[in-house]
C-alpha cells in the first residue's frame, strides 16, 4: 500500500511541477520589465517539489525491500544489520512526507524493537540514515545558484529571451537567496500613469554588491540600499502627486448670498385638560337625575315624609300611611305591598 501511495504522490506532484514551470516561464516573459523576483520564489517552490519527488523514490525502494525481507524481519528479534539503514529511514522520514501509510510502518517497527530504537532512528545515532533522503527532506532552502540554474533552463525549454538582472558572486554562489527589494516591481502598476522620466527604485543592473549593500564607512548592513531606496519612493511620489489638481478649500461665497432666511414662528398649544375628561365635557356642567329607590318591606312604616319625588315629579305616596299585616291600608287609597304582590301571583298564574 504505502509503495502504490508513493506512485500516486509522485504522479501528481509531477503534474504541478509541469504546471509551475510554465507559470514561472510566462512572468520572465512579462513586458515591460519581468517580474524576476516573483519567479525565483516560484523556482524555489519548484525545486523543493522536486527534492520531494526524488525523496519519494528513495523512498518507495526502501518499502519494496522492506516487504520483499519481512519473513526475515518476523523471524528475528533484533533489526538486522543489512536493514537497519533502510528501516531506520523509513521510521524518520514518517513525520515528513504525506504518506499514512508510512506512520503504520513505524508504529509496527516500533512495537518490534522498542522505543529506544525509534528515538535512535530519529536522533540518527551513528549516521544510519541515508544521507540523499535527508538532504531532500531538509528545510533549509536552496542556494541562490541553483535558483538561478532552474531559471536559465525554464527560460531555454520555453523559447524565453530572458538574461538575470542581479549578477551572482562567488559568495551568494553557496548562500540561500536574499529577500526581494522590489526591484522588479514596476512604479505605479495599478494605473500606469507613473511619469516618464521616473528612476525605478533600485537599479537593477548594477547588482547586489557591497557597494549598494551600504557596507564599508555607512551604517552596516543593509543600510545604505535601504535609505536609497526609500529616498527614491519619496522622489517618486513626489513627482506623481505634484500633477494632481488640489480640491477647492470650500463653496464660492457669492453662492449663497441671495437665498432668503427663514425664521421660526411660534405655534400656541391649546391648554391642557384633566386626565379622563374632554374638552366639551369641562365646559358643562350638568346636573345629575334624580333616581328614585323605594324602600325596602317593613322599613316604610318608621320614616315620615311629605312625599317622595321622581325625576322632580310627586308620586302621591303618602309615607304616614300605616302598611298592615292583614292588607288594609288605613289612608290615601293606595295599595300596600301585600296587595301588589297578591296581584303579581294572579298575573303569573
Amino acid at each position: 500500500m504505502a509503495v502504490s501511495r508513493f506512485q500516486i504522490a509522485s504522479n501528481k506532484k509531477s503534474a504541478l511541477m509541469k504546471q509551475t514551470m510554465r507559470e514561472i516561464a510566462k512572468l520572465l516573459a512579462e513586458e515591460p520589465q519581468p517580474k524576476e523576483e516573483k519567479a525565483r520564489i516560484r523556482a524555489e517552490a519548484l525545486i523543493r517539489e522536486d527534492n520531494t519527488v526524488e525523496a519519494y523514490e528513495i523512498l518507495m525502494l526502501e518499502c519494496e525491500l522492506v516487504f520483499e525481507r519481512v519473513k526475515l524481519i518476523e523471524s528475528m528479534k533484533e533489526c538486522p544489520e543489512d536493514l537497519k539503514s533502510c528501516i531506520s529511514t523509513l521510521i524518520w522520514s514518517a513525520d515528513r512526507v504525506d504518506i499514512p501509510e508510512l506512520q503504520n510502518i513505524r508504529k509496527q517497527f516500533r512495537y518490534k524493537y522498542g522505543k529506544k530504537f525509534e528515538e535512535a532512528c530519529l536522533n540518527n545515532v551513528g549516521g544510519i540514515l541515508n544521507e540523499r533522503v535527508v538532504a531532500k527532506l531538509s528545510v533549509q532552502p536552496p542556494s541562490a545558484y541553483l535558483v538561478q540554474t532552474y531559471l536559465e533552463k525554464i527560460a531555454d525549454e520555453f523559447k524565453v529571451d530572458w538574461k538575470p538582472a542581479v549578477k551572482l558572486g562567488a559568495e551568494d554562489l553557496s548562500a540561500p537567496m536574499v529577500a526581494p527589494v522590489g526591484y522588479s516591481v514596476q512604479v505605479a502598476p495599478g494605473t500606469g500613469l507613473a511619469p516618464a522620466g521616473v528612476p525605478p527604485p533600485f537599479n537593477a543592473g548594477d547588482g547586489l554588491g557591497d557597494d549598494d549593500m551600504g557596507s564599508g564607512s555607512g551604517s552596516g548592513g543593509g543600510g545604505g540600499m535601504t535609505v536609497a531606496t526609500g529616498a527614491a519612493s519619496r522622489s517618486t511620489g513626489a513627482s506623481t502627486l505634484t500633477d494632481i489638481p488640489s480640491a477647492p478649500a470650500g463653496p464660492p461665497s457669492d453662492k449663497y448670498e441671495n437665498i432668503p432666511s427663514v425664521t421660526a414662528t411660534a405655534i400656541p398649544m391649546p391648554p391642557a385638560t384633566a386626565p379622563g375628561r374632554s374638552a366639551a365635557s369641562s365646559s358643562l356642567d350638568l346636573e345629575e337625575p334624580d333616581i328614585f329607590i323605594p324602600a325596602a318591606p317593613g322599613q316604610g312604616g318608621g320614616s315620615k315624609a311629605s312625599g317622595a319625588s321622581f325625576g322632580g315629579k310627586t308620586t302621591g305616596l303618602d309615607s304616614n300611611s300605616d302598611d298592615r299585616d292583614d292588607g288594609s291600608n288605613a289612608g290615601g287609597g293606595e295599595a300596600s305591598y301585600d296587595d301588589l304582590a297578591a296581584r303579581f301571583s294572579q298575573l303569573k298564574k
